[in-house]
């Protein structure tokens, strides 16, 4: 393994790794403060036990996630020194911003952890749901600096050098809107259904049955909403890649030559020597419509450019028929959780649905970020800097990503470990309510 490739590999993972946890981070404490807010408004006991509990899974995922992020940054000195030189001063104001609503979000989860009998009821809810407001801000900093890779503006590029800068057109540049739309509505969505899974488990095994059953209906009523409105976001969002990087939409279909009544694949494969997808079923026109909303409109092919500026096709395309496909699927249990809602109880057969859905949200949020960071290559900064002129001299990478294989591997069997002995907790907290508390 080169240097470039062990750089490239930590990054990945790293992010891999921190954007689970940040999801996490940005929506529990939503969940934590709708189930607070059904407690006062009707004295549900259950609801309150169901706060607390997720009120120590915020915490823990807060922590993780604080430390994940923290690496990050360590890393992208570390390993990108060029792309910082230039860019720091660039993307400099989203990042200080992320970290002034990171700062207000540990005082918020400060005063609602140990805020209870402290302040008033409704004041101290204020707090928890300031929790949710701060990260869900703080990801929105994350995702408009990492646009700008994408779509760079705000300064002029001169002999290798940056003049003129404007960091706030940088900050809001072409593609903030649409990523950080698109990538909140992925969160709210993973962790919707992730945690619904979770309570569908236990609700299985018989354990505090009120307590899951609110807990499905709080955070499946987040995830399926977020699931009917992503594909619409999505839609925009290609929309705006085929505007802004034609080539990143090209490689996520498959498309190598350009062409009006362009096909939309179902799955397949693209080989690109050959440059023919196979094993794929065309759609024709398709990919035209959703990029232009025009079956006849022109969609550029790979041919456009030089084969040593393609993104690894059969990578961004794979990750992107995975993420579509997981959103569909999504879609589907959402339509079906609505259906079934109001029934006095879930049936099993959809309680191991959404056990067996646990996961499909984080692997589609991985799936999405693949599309956005290999769509991207060869550039780190798009058509500015190509990723192998911004990597580190420093050689002995590779000792490097070993190390932090090892690291991230205890930190989440840390976690996991710690939010399993939270969960039983309170559930015991809920065994000891009486009867008519733990009713629903």
């Amino acid at each position: 393994m080169d240097n470039l490739l062990a750089a490239r590999s930590t990054m990945a993972f790293s992010l891999g790794f921190h954007i689970i946890f940040a999801a996490i981070g940005m929506v529990m404490p939503f969940l934590m403060s709708a189930a607070h807010y059904r407690h006062l408004r009707t004295g549900d006991e259950s609801a309150l036990a169901l706060t607390k509990m997720w009120l120590k899974g915020v915490a823990i995922f807060f922590a993780v996630g604080a430390v994940s992020g923290t690496v990050l940054s360590f890393e992208l000195g570390l390993l990108w020194p060029e792309f910082m030189q230039h860019a720091g001063p660039i993307i400099g104001m989203p990042f200080s911003w992320e970290g002034t609503a990171f700062f207000l979000e540990a005082v918020a989860i400060g005063l609602f952890l140990y805020g209870w009998k402290r302040m008033k009821p409704w004041v101290h809810w204020c707090t928890g749901l300031m929790v949710g407001i701060t990260g869900f801000t703080s990801g929105i900093f994350v995702v408009a600096a990492n646009s700008w890779m994408n779509t760079p503006q705000g300064f002029t590029w001169t002999g290798g050098v940056a003049s003129d800068i404007d960091p706030v057109a940088a900050m809001f540049n072409p593609a903030w809107l649409h990523q950080t739309l698109h990538m909140q509505m992925a969160a709210i969505a993973a962790v919707g259904f992730a945690v619904a899974g979770v309570h569908a488990f236990l609700l299985l095994r018989g354990r505090s049955p009120d307590l899951h059953r609110r807990a499905i209906q709080i955070s499946l009523l987040f995830g399926a909403i977020a699931s009917l409105l992503q594909p619409l976001v999505g839609h925009f969002a290609g929309q705006r890649v085929a505007e802004l990087q034609p080539m990143k939409l090209a490689a996520m279909e498959g498309h190598f030559e350009t062409s009006t009544r362009a096909p939309l694949y179902i799955g397949g494969l693209p080989d690109e020597e050959t440059r023919t997808v196979s094993w794929g079923i065309p759609l024709p026109g398709m990919l035209s419509f959703i990029a232009f909303n025009d079956v006849d409109a022109e969609v550029l092919g790979l041919e456009e450019i030089p084969e040593e500026d393609w993104p690894p096709v059969a990578i961004v395309h794979i990750a992107f028929q995975i993420m579509v496909g997981i959103g569909m699927l999504m879609a589907l249990i959402a339509v079906l959780f609505f259906w079934i809602r109001r029934r006095p109880q879930f049936p099993p057969w959809f309680l191991w649905t959404l056990v067996a859905a646990t996961p499909i949200g984080f692997i589609a949020i991985e799936a999405g970020w693949i599309v956005t960071e290999v769509g991207r290559q060869p550039w780190i900064i798009y058509e500015i800097m190509r990723t192998e002129d911004a990597v580190t001299p420093v050689p002995g990478m590779v000792y490097h990503f070993a190390l932090f294989l090892v690291l991230y591997g205890a930190l989440a069997a840390a976690t996991v470990w710690l939010f399993a002995r939270q969960v039983r907790t309170a559930e015991h907290a809920v065994k000891t309510l009486k009867p008519e508390e733990g009713s629903a």
